[in-house]
């Protein structure tokens, strides 16, 4: 009996949540539909500095079903039901890279971004920053490889290379970088 149940939590898809575009809570859907239906849900992605202002990038896993091995923001990924945009991204933050730190949101914003293989994203953005000084221990099937940049030299990589970043990466870069590079980053107490 264990076993089947075993079965049947891992067959159960992840679950979204649909937004309207002032966050409001209108529904929950299957991951995989929402991004198939280009459904508007709730996200959120981290961006971690270290004491020398440069920002910890994450490579995409190869198995990742949509932007396999480009480089993004630290990690990103979905609320659940019932989560805070803070207790998500520290719960990712742990399940990616292997490690915990405050986090505070800055802001949010929507954007949308088709896919090679059919799938969009929709979504209203929470992006968080925190603060942390050591290496992390990514989770291989999460994450390629990881590296530290400033912002300045992540900028003008994103113009020389862009095919090598992810959609919303690139998107909150070309609409608030100024956001990012001028807040007050919290430290570690």
């Amino acid at each position: 009996m264990r076993c089947d149940f075993i079965t049947f939590v891992s067959m159960v898809e992840e679950q979204v949540i649909l937004v309207d575009e002032h966050d409001n809570q209108i529904g929950l859907m299957p991951k995989m539909e929402a991004h198939e239906k280009a459904q508007l849900h709730r996200a959120f992605s981290v961006f971690v500095f270290n004491e020398k202002n440069e920002l910890m990038l994450q490579q995409r896993a190869a198995s990742k079903y949509h932007s396999p091995l480009l480089w993004t923001n630290t990690c990103c990924s979905h609320q659940r039901n019932g989560e805070t945009s803070l207790e998500a991204g520290a719960r990712r933050l742990q399940e990616e890279m292997g490690f915990v730190c405050d986090l505070e949101e800055v802001f949010s914003f929507i954007y949308k971004a088709s896919f090679e293989n059919g799938l969009t994203e929709h979504e209203l953005d929470h992006v968080m920053i925190g603060s942390y000084n050591e290496s992390p221990v990514i989770n291989k099937e999460e994450v390629e490889d990881f590296k530290w940049m400033s912002l300045e030299a992540v900028k003008e990589d994103i113009a020389v290379s862009p095919d090598t970043y992810t959609a919303w990466f690139k998107i909150i870069f070309e609409k608030s970088y100024h956001k990012i590079a001028t807040h007050k980053l919290i430290t570690n107490a």
